[in-house]
């Protein structure tokens, strides 16, 4: 089911009064037109947090320090041709273990890509009428 808005704070600290008060979760659904569910949840977080504002939520940490990525980030730099293996190797020599996945997608959160090599000009040589007056074709 889709979430909805997030319910005011002040409507809360009702719930949590009239639960003081001792009223029942199927009375104060009804009461505040909040779904049953609602209330119960808003009463489990006041007696285990003693609040009822919004906690922040738990994320899951960085595989990467702040660090790690700028050293990462530096080295390609340096040399824009090496390998998601060759940064693997080079961070493993500062005791940072960090998989090939994670080095890609840091290198395209910061905006660098994976190239493709430069095209080389094809001279059709088969056909005389076709070829170009280049320096390589007077050659041929």
């Amino acid at each position: 089911m889709p979430r909805t808005k997030e319910i005011s704070e002040d409507l809360r600290l009702r719930i949590v009064d009239l639960h003081k008060a001792g009223k029942g979760y199927k009375s104060i659904s009804k009461s505040l037109d909040v779904h049953q569910s609602t209330v119960r949840q808003i009463v489990y977080k006041w007696r285990k947090f003693s609040t009822v504002a919004t906690l922040p939520r738990s994320v899951r940490p960085a595989k990467m320090t702040a660090r790690a990525q700028r050293r990462m980030l530096n080295e390609v730099k340096k040399n824009p041709r090496v390998s998601a293996k060759d940064l693997q190797k080079s961070l493993e020599h500062a005791n940072i273990s960090v998989e090939e996945s994670a080095i890609h997608k840091t290198l395209n959160k910061n905006g660098v890509h994976g190239r493709t090599p430069q095209r080389k000009t094809v001279f059709l040589l088969s056909k005389k009428k076709h070829c170009c007056t280049s320096e390589v074709c007077k050659r041929t």
